[in-house]
């Protein structure tokens, strides 16, 4: 029996984990964040501070990784390129999906589960509403809050973009794309799961 699959994708400061939390929490079932970098990390024999260096963000080409990979370092602690990573945590992202109903953030959890039935949703808001939301939560400038959004999502966009040839945000490679500002956390989470079972893909 095919059971609910909600992928999320955000833009930084649009409140996609929270959101995310709201719907696990409507739906009775878990979501998973910062969680898959422990699953992945356990599974794997790699430090969880390594996974969290390198979470979503592409590494840049240099001749030392590029020797690393002809070296094939695969059970190095110093060693882990960006193909790896991504194989690893894709791994734990269809176990789990196979285990049962589940809501991932992130980590291009769309075209990893791209072969199973899904709600896709890409969360977005003003930059202005992103920049308050990032300066209070930090505790910065809002212009340190804009230099920071910028360079998240960059990390994001080169990440999902590289690892799937795909391109990350682009509103054609969801199901759904929703302001998060405009209805808040509790009103998108709720809209999302309304969506979601008018088109038989939230149970």
């Amino acid at each position: 029996m095919q059971h609910t699959i909600i992928n999320i994708g955000r833009q930084f400061g649009s409140g996609g984990r929270r959101i995310a939390e709201a719907l696990g929490i409507r739906l009775g079932i878990p979501f998973y964040d910062n969680e898959l970098i422990v699953e992945a990390a356990q599974k794997s024999g790699f430090s969880k501070e390594l996974f969290e260096q390198r979470d979503e963000h592409k590494s840049v080409f240099t001749l030392t990784n590029f020797l690393s990979t002809l070296n094939n370092y695969s059970g190095s602690e110093n060693y882990l390129n960006d193909n790896r990573l991504f194989k690893i945590q894709s791994d734990v992202i269809l176990e789990l999906a196979q285990q049962g109903p589940a809501i991932f953030v992130g980590r291009a959890s769309d075209y990893v589960l791209r072969e199973m039935e899904c709600l896709d949703v890409f969360i977005t808001a003003p930059l202005e509403v992103r920049k308050k939301d990032v300066a209070e939560r930090e505790g910065i400038s809002l212009e340190e809050a804009e230099a920071l959004i910028a360079r998240r999502d960059k990390d994001r966009e080169s990440y999902y973009n590289y690892l799937t040839f795909g391109q990350w945000g682009v509103a054609s490679n969801y199901d759904l794309c929703i302001d998060s500002s405009i209805l808040g956390i509790e009103g998108t989470a709720d809209f999302i799961i309304d969506f979601g079972r008018k088109c038989g893909l939230v149970k």
